[in-house]
């Protein structure tokens, strides 16, 4: 059995084979595209072992991870976090990243991540990217509005962008470059509705079929756009779940595990994270019965509550939770 760690850079991909017992087999770099991922394994094979690789998730690791499991390799994606925890060193360098990783495969102790297969992968893009052009047309929308605030023009209308506004704008005489700036922005809207209204006709056809859009659109403010990219993301929760009354312990525990990884990404971005838990925390508890009333709780108590502090009391909450209602 061969154990390989793997470091991906825009450039090239280090790689560390050890053997069972710890001894280097080999190690080097190649380029992270198709050719380089297939020099790996012809490079590798010779030994004629079984090969579980793992590579910290990045982007690009889902490429490393498909090109290697096609070649017959078992590939892990680990959690970045949680390796910086689980072997913390003074030095750093892509070499020891990918020592590292080795180790971590050859004793067991990958924190893995759960990869969605590439049909969710699929539908997640195709949200996104809608999602993505809508955030584009609204910057030119806004930047069409604050154009006539700064020339001092009301707008009457409740749709600037519907038939009314659009002839509101073209009677408008403003100067340059103002004029060509507006112009541009409402053909670029115009370009972006074309393209989000395609994108939501293939959204339509493409979630007819998912279970749970109609029951999320039971939600007031939740159509089913919205209701299919929740959807999306609910299939991370529930995919491997059997008790789906709560959402099942499993799900709780991936939660948990998703916040104490954004909690550890807040303290280091910020000396003081009691913002980034307030905001946090309630959310976590969000699964519970009951959680509305222990957050709102929660959250005026915090303030004044040490980190540590806090962390103990959101496990005592989860504990009683799971405790009460299964």
């Amino acid at each position: 059995m061969l154990y390989v760690g793997l470091d991906l850079s825009r450039k090239r991909l280090d790689f560390d084979a050890l053997r069972f017992d710890g001894e280097r087999v080999d190690a080097g770099a190649l380029p992270p595209d198709g050719d380089g991922l297939a020099k790996l394994v012809l490079r590798l094979g010779d030994a004629d072992d079984q090969v579980l690789a793992v590579i910290e998730s990045m982007n690009g690791a889902r490429f490393v991870h498909d090109q290697l499991e096609l070649a017959g390799w078992d590939v892990r994606i680990a959690d970045a976090l949680k390796v910086k925890g689980l072997a913390p060193l003074a030095c750093k360098t892509d070499k020891i990243d990918c020592w590292v990783l080795a180790e971590l495969a050859r004793r067991d102790l990958v924190p893995e991540i759960w990869l969605p297969d590439p049909a969710v992968r699929a539908e997640r893009e195709r949200a996104r990217f809608r999602l993505h052009l809508v955030k584009h047309r609204t910057s030119l929308k806004n930047r069409v509005h604050s154009i006539l605030i700064a020339h001092g023009v009301p707008n009457p209308l409740s749709d600037l962008f519907g038939l009314g506004g659009r002839r509101l704008l073209a009677r408008l005489a403003l100067p340059e470059p103002w004029r060509s700036t507006m112009e541009a922005s409402l053909a670029l809207i115009d370009v972006l509705d074309e393209e989000i209204a395609e994108s939501e006709r293939e959204l339509r056809r493409l979630g007819a079929d998912h279970a749970y859009v109609p029951l999320l659109m039971t939600c007031p403010g939740i159509g089913w756009i919205l209701g299919y990219t929740i959807d999306d993301r609910m299939k991370l929760l529930i995919d491997c779940e059997e008790d789906r009354t709560l959402g099942g312990i499993g799900t709780i525990d991936k939660l948990l595990d998703e916040w104490q990884s954004q909690i550890a990404l807040d303290r280091r971005r910020s000396r003081c994270a009691t913002h980034s838990w307030r905001s946090t925390l309630p959310r976590a508890v969000a699964p519970l019965p009951g959680a509305a009333r222990r957050a709102r709780g929660l959250r005026k108590r915090i303030d004044g509550e040490s980190i540590h502090r806090a962390a103990k009391r959101y496990g005592e909450l989860h504990e009683r939770g799971i405790s009460r209602h299964t």
